[in-house]
């Protein structure tokens, strides 16, 4: 069916005088509304206001225009269907070939510091999506078009054929279902935030697509990263990668995972990641002490690892970094000398996020066979916990500073999880055990000598005494757990044989 008239209403008006002057040298008649209309004739080409069609002004601001038979029945009519051609005439309804349709910003209206709920309201887009809809779902004879990206390829098969082929009508249509399930999903994401209804009776979620990645977890396995529409300049999602080359899938998993930990501290602090757990954690009081506290937690699991530091790189801390094959370096910011060092290594990926003013997501999703489950996000910290210390030793001050490392660190180790720490750094770490003494004793052969004198937390109480009976034997000085055991005098009793401060938080980390 040849292209003889189009209908062009567009907020995003990228590209859209070039592509109406194709349109025009082609023959096209155009029709368009408002400012798009404006623009257009503003331009010096021939145009159709929509009042013209629907022989009826637009009204409520704008917010009635294109809701008309003459223009919907012009989008849905079945070209070849005998009664719809005989009502088009019969009413005076003139058929429209192609749709250039995009949608009022409420994305971007939300985005902005300051919009008000009735500023949102007014940039939910009506007529649009309507239009879209109409266009899409009758795309065996209509083309629609709702991405400036589509343009190039929409008039070059009008220049060659008159009109776009049907497979290229299908593909639109589908982009455009997709477009208006995303519109619909923001807007339906924000006005059930302001209800505050946490888990409503359905959850819609939208992402763009970032990147294809080149396979998956692994090669056989084929993956895209996607981005929410609207995030936190301080998520991993908007990362400015400065050198190195592409993310891969595991990558960007390992990547989240130290971002998630290195949030945990406000005191400089760098964290190495190895297959989503942490194999090194440290702190100081510049970078270089707390990367070479990270380096010296485990020098060998570092190797090949993602890097997360909450302070600028300098050229002390990259220097120390080029000794090693690291695969990312993740922190706010890196000095010249330091990028001039580490640039040097090729392959090696740096990436810039914010850190100031850290949030989290609300919700935690986590993909499942046939479903989804949506969770809060973890943000129990020490400050919120209800402290109590059952054992007659209370942890010195020392402790106490070694203690809250080992919290923050072991809630984001997978359970069971077991976390040993000692001079401002983690010295052993025991990961997703099937028991939690299993993980105990793999912290503490990890830790080595370093297990003397060091602290231990765990993510969740302990059912038995044997994880305390292996802390003493090691030499460690104090543990950190939830409580909460029907045993736990049992552990208690063991730490006072060992002479072990033990601090109940009340409050357990699994991490699945």
């Amino acid at each position: 069916m040849k292209v003889k008239r189009a209908l062009i209403s567009v907020s995003d008006k990228t590209g859209i005088i070039p592509f109406v002057e194709q349109l025009t040298s082609l023959g096209i008649e155009v029709v368009s509304t408002g400012g798009t209309e404006q623009k257009i004739a503003q331009a010096g080409l021939p145009v159709t206001g929509i009042s013209d069609i629907t022989e009826f002004p637009e009204i409520l601001n704008g917010r009635v225009k294109t809701l008309h038979p003459n223009v919907h029945g012009g989008l849905l009519a079945m070209r070849g269907n005998e009664q719809h051609e005989q009502e088009l005439a019969e009413h005076n309804i003139s058929p429209i070939d192609l749709v250039v349709v995009n949608l009022y910003p409420f994305q971007a209206t939300i985005s902005k510091t300051g919009t008000t709920f009735a500023d949102a309201i007014e940039n939910i887009d009506i007529g649009g999506p309507t239009m879209l809809r109409a266009a899409a779902k009758n795309h065996n004879d209509v083309t629609v078009v709702v991405d400036p990206k589509d343009y190039e390829k929409v008039i070059a098969e009008l220049k060659d054929n008159g009109e776009t082929s049907l497979e290229t009508r299908r593909e639109l249509a589908a982009k455009v279902f997709r477009h208006t399930a995303a519109y619909d999903s923001v807007i339906a994401n924000y006005l059930t935030q302001e209800t505050g209804e946490q888990f409503p009776e359905s959850y819609t979620v939208t992402y763009s697509k970032k990147q294809d990645l080149r396979y998956g977890e692994n090669p056989h396995q084929k993956a895209a990263f996607y981005e929410a529409p609207i995030r936190s300049e301080n998520t991993l999602a908007s990362a400015k990668q400065l050198h190195g080359k592409e993310l891969s899938y595991n990558n960007i998993q390992d990547a989240n995972a130290a971002l998630q930990i290195v949030k945990e501290f406000t005191e400089p602090a760098v964290v190495a990641v190895k297959h989503m757990n942490p194999c090194g954690v440290g702190n100081g009081e510049t970078i270089v002490n707390a990367y070479t506290n990270a380096y010296e937690a485990d020098p060998v699991s570092i190797f090949g690892g993602i890097v997360a530091a909450n302070r600028e790189i300098d050229a002390d801390t990259a220097a120390k970094m080029k000794k090693i094959f690291l695969e990312i370096v993740i922190a706010p910011a890196f000095s010249k000398e330091a990028l001039d060092i580490l640039t040097e290594k090729k392959n090696l990926r740096l990436l810039t996020i914010e850190m100031e003013g850290l949030s989290q997501d609300d919700k935690q999703l986590t993909s499942v066979s046939g479903g989804l489950l949506v969770q809060d996000i973890d943000r129990y910290t020490l400050e919120d916990a209800d402290i109590s210390i059952p054992t007659e030793r209370e942890p010195s001050e020392e402790e106490w500073k070694a203690l809250k490392l080992a919290w923050n660190v072991v809630k984001h180790v997978k359970s069971n999880a077991i976390v040993l720490t000692k001079d401002d750094r983690t010295v052993g770490v025991g990961a997703g055990q099937m028991n939690r003494v299993g993980a105990a004793k793999i912290a503490i052969e990890q830790a080595g000598d370093d297990s003397k004198g060091s602290v231990m937390g765990s993510d969740a109480f302990f059912p038995m005494n044997d994880t305390v009976e292996a802390a003493g034997k090691a030499g460690v000085t104090a543990i950190i757990q939830p409580g909460g055991s029907i045993r736990d005098e049992e552990s208690i009793e063991k730490a006072n044989e060992y002479g072990i401060a033990m601090v109940f938080t009340g409050v357990r980390h699994f991490k699945h």
